[in-house]
């Protein structure tokens, strides 16, 4: 019996997101944002008393942040308070994130999901290529520092996508980079995200299945990631396994 549920059975390749889907880094990020964006506000009040509100961790960093890079994630949030977006401004809120983010790494660490680690495993016992992508920079220190690096044949992260010129999320030009590292066309590959415009990255590029993953768990959230463009939507990785884990 293969270890894969038959949703996983006929691709050819998997690309999987960094942050919230392999590593428990997403909740890292959302703490330094919130820092960066709260400071701000209060230095710089929206003029309108209705958006003055602090950043929400779940729902702000779901709508404006989550699967897109620094500077994308700051001018989105930015906008959506009313607040300037000029370069200067944006790269100063992400700078800020970026500090305190890489603080929280070196003081805190990441760990990788074990339902994840055990569908990669299955992955790789099954003969599936696979590979990770992330918008951040960060990708390849935090797989390594997870200890699963090893698991996956390529990795296409922030610094590569700006040394690519590749557009970001919801553009499926990152998770297009990936699959055409592993040899396998995107109709006959799967991503799996838990991004709003990680999704929609995925039904752009034409891929042959998109996961959601709904770490949130709230309750919208996984309606909200089929909206977007997500074929099936699982709360834990590990339920994409059939069969237990392989040896």
């Amino acid at each position: 019996m293969t270890p894969l549920a038959p949703a996983l059975r006929e691709v050819r390749a998997v690309v999987f997101d960094t942050d919230g889907v392999i590593t428990d880094s997403a909740k890292v990020h959302a703490a330094a944002w919130k820092v960066a964006f709260d400071d701000y506000l209060r230095a710089h009040p929206p003029a309108d008393p209705d958006q003055r509100h602090p950043f929400d961790v779940r729902d702000d960093y779901l709508r404006h942040v989550d699967g897109k890079s620094r500077l994308d994630g700051a001018a989105a949030f930015l906008a959506a308070r009313g607040i300037d977006t000029s370069e200067e401004t944006v790269r100063t809120v992400a700078e800020a994130k970026e500090r305190l983010f890489t603080a929280r790494l070196r003081d805190q660490g990441v760990d990788a999901y074990p339902g994840t680690v055990r569908l990669v495993r299955a992955l790789r016992a099954a003969g599936v290529p696979r590979a990770a992508a992330s918008a951040s920079r960060h990708a390849g220190e935090l797989l390594s520092r997870a200890g699963v690096l090893d698991l996956f044949d390529a990795l296409v992260d922030g610094g590569e996508a700006a040394r690519l010129g590749l557009a970001g999320k919801p553009q499926p030009d990152l998770f297009l980079e990936a699959v055409d590292r592993l040899g396998v066309a995107a109709d006959r590959a799967a991503v799996v995200e838990d991004a709003l415009a990680g999704v929609e990255a995925g039904r752009r590029g034409g891929f042959a299945l998109v996961v959601g993953v709904d770490r949130a768990a709230g309750p919208d959230t996984g309606a909200r990631l089929l909206r977007h463009g997500a074929d099936i939507v699982v709360r834990d990785l590990g339920e994409l396994c059939a069969g237990g884990e392989p040896k």
